[in-house]
């Protein structure tokens, strides 16, 4: 089996400000990783990314913020999306954007 794209989205909050989403089912966990799941979710700013969350091969699952990064506990693709729309909801509303 190959990995199989199983979500892949793009929303444009205004201009020069987007998430992306990609998530893929993997025949076997990316290393350090324990699920079946390679994703990369990203918020981007001005041509910056301000949220990221993603399982990199060696270092599995983590989340990016305000240039910290730091450990992610992945549950399940629903879990990861509604994280990912909280974390950058926050963002949002720290900084003035609505």
């Amino acid at each position: 089996m190959k990995a199989a794209l199983i979500i892949a989205d793009r929303f444009v909050y205004a201009d020069k400000t987007f998430a992306e989403f990609k998530v893929w089912k993997v025949p076997s966990p990316v290393p350090q990783s324990q699920h079946d799941f390679k994703y990369r979710l990203v918020y981007i700013v001005n041509g910056v990314r301000v949220i990221g969350f993603d399982n990199e091969r060696g270092k599995g699952d983590h989340q990016h913020a305000g240039g910290e990064e730091r450990p992610y506990t992945f549950q399940s693709v629903d879990v990861l999306l509604n994280d990912f729309a909280a974390a950058i909801e926050q963002w949002r509303q720290r900084n003035g954007r609505s």
